[in-house]
């Protein structure tokens, strides 16, 4: 079994010093153009240092793709000065820095896109209050969103990440080509569970084929899916461990699963007997590793996520303690702050769009 303070060396040749990685969080901290702030840099700076790796909040790869207000963007050259800034400030006693790259096709709306209707595999709204129904992709504008990616990619290069996540989760645009309910294709696009992984596995080796071609050191690349989905027709855990299956073969560094708990099971398993962690993680069998995540809040959490994977990302704990991870690894969690108040958002670095973001997701955090 892993444990937390183990240095682990992925595919790429990249090492990661310990198991603990800074998950990422929407912070809606960006400027409206997705150009970087100066409250960001401290705010991850801030994180850096302790955990192995930092992986940035969502960077949206082309402007239709942008998900909400304050979002970091990489769909342009003009993001690369200010990237190249947020890596350095990451990249501190051997953190590595990752840029979570992304699109929102049907999860945005036509106001934060200034007047433009999303987008998304099919024309299926999304079973959410207020969804605006998207439209779909054409084949040439699919074509150019792996482009999109392509090139997101040798910006984060250019401005001296040390890898990207494709996040494939969480409802955004890569998993609604996955999902049978927002991708209702008939064409070479969608329909059958291998037409609706063909778009995941053209940008995949996609983005493998620029870091080939473009990277001059080793540059890490992973992949985060959600594994399931409510709607009906939705992602079921077969559907995943085909993905799973599928991404766990090729040349990619770990895989990163979305959970909200490291502990649950699966919505539509009655018998309960493995948690949905363990059954990826069986099904990956050792051919990548598995990043955990989900209401990881000790080093007994920690331990008992490493069981069943090879990382574990830490969310809220980073927020209300940027050191947790050095208070588990030296045997301090007494210390650990958990909980934090309007005098110390400053302290920090809680900017407004965090702070409204802990009010609204986890409010027990706030004291």
């Amino acid at each position: 079994m892993s444990t937390l303070g183990n240095s682990i060396k992925l595919k790429s040749g990249v090492t990661l010093k310990n198991r603990a990685i800074m998950a990422p969080m929407t912070n809606m901290m960006s400027f409206f153009d997705g150009t970087i702030t100066e409250n960001e840099l401290q705010y991850y700076s801030l994180r850096s240092g302790e955990v192995g790796a930092v992986i940035t909040a969502a960077s949206n790869v082309q402007e239709i793709g942008q998900g909400w207000e304050g979002e970091l963007g990489v769909y342009d050259d003009k993001h690369i000065k200010g990237l190249s800034n947020l890596a350095a400030a990451i990249k501190k006693s051997g953190t590595k820095a990752i840029l979570q790259i992304f699109h929102g096709g049907r999860m945005t709306n036509s106001k934060i896109l200034r007047g433009k209707q999303p987008v998304s595999a099919s024309k299926v709204k999304a079973e959410r209050a207020d969804a605006e129904e998207p439209r779909a992709l054409t084949d040439d504008e699919i074509i150019q969103v792996i482009e999109d990616f392509k090139a997101a990619t040798v910006r984060a290069i250019k401005a001296g990440f040390d890898g990207v996540e494709i996040h494939g989760a969480n409802t955004y645009l890569i998993q609604q080509f996955f999902s049978p309910h927002s991708n209702r294709r008939e064409d070479k696009w969608g329909g059958s569970l291998d037409k609706r992984f063909h778009f995941v596995n053209q940008l995949v080796d996609g983005v493998i084929k620029s870091v080939r071609e473009n990277a001059s050191e080793p540059f890490i690349v992973g992949y985060r899916f959600s594994p399931e989905e409510y709607e009906e027709p939705g992602i079921r855990i077969d559907d995943t461990l085909y993905l799973v299956d599928q991404l766990s073969d090729k040349n990619i560094d770990y895989l990163h699963i979305s959970l909200g708990d490291y502990k649950q099971y699966s919505k539509f398993d009655e018998k309960k007997e493995q948690t949905i962690l363990k059954v990826v993680h069986d099904k990956i069998a050792g051919r990548v590793p598995l990043i955990s995540v989900g209401n990881i809040q000790t080093g007994s959490d920690a331990k008992t996520a490493l069981k069943d994977s090879e990382m574990v990302a830490l969310g809220r704990v980073l927020l209300a303690d940027p050191h947790w991870t050095s208070k588990v690894l030296s045997n301090r969690e007494d210390l650990i702050r958990y909980t934090v108040t309007e005098e110390e958002r400053d302290e920090l670095k809680l900017n407004t769009g965090v702070w409204m973001f802990m009010n609204a997701m986890m409010p027990e955090r706030i004291k």
